[in-house]
């Protein structure tokens, strides 16, 4: 089964770019710097920041629906960032290094299946999860903090 994993679009963020402390606070969010990698992945290139590096933290809704599984949360995106598109079936470095919680959503946005996956290993839940019909997209997030980190689609 193929599948595309899908970044964030920059569009919600760049109006964040350059803006001092407290614009960024009166939006929830924080400049930060990063000081080791990895460690702050961004959500838009899906990569991670470069020691020495501004990331921006923001709080995101990446689950958008009416649904008791609406939901947001923080995420780090790298100042200046563009749009990753992997390409089918590849899953970013930045994915692989971490231990990942994989979520499995209807179309109606209600919770069919969770996992926790070493990234290493994500295209088998991926692969599994996908088998069910009902399962229309998959969340990614980082497990142990638990920050989303990437949609995955059919292709």
């Amino acid at each position: 089964m193929s599948f595309q994993i899908c970044a964030l679009p920059v569009e919600p963020f760049k109006h964040l770019f350059g803006r001092p402390d407290d614009t960024l606070a009166a939006h929830a969010a924080a400049r930060l710097v990063a000081d080791r990698k990895p460690g702050f992945p961004c959500r838009v290139s899906l990569i991670d920041a470069e020691i020495g590096e501004s990331v921006l933290l923001v709080n995101y809704e990446h689950l958008p629906a009416a649904s008791p599984y609406r939901s947001r949360y923080a995420v780090y995106v790298r100042e200046h960032a563009t749009r990753a598109h992997p390409e089918v079936n590849e899953v970013p470095q930045q994915l692989r290094l971490r231990l990942l919680s994989v979520r499995a959503f209807d179309a109606a946005a209600m919770l069919l299946e969770a996992d926790v996956v070493d990234g290493t290993a994500v295209e088998q839940a991926i692969e599994r999860m996908f088998d069910n019909p009902r399962v229309a997209y998959l969340h990614l997030h980082n497990a142990k903090p638990g920050c989303y980190a990437a949609r995955v689609d059919r292709v």
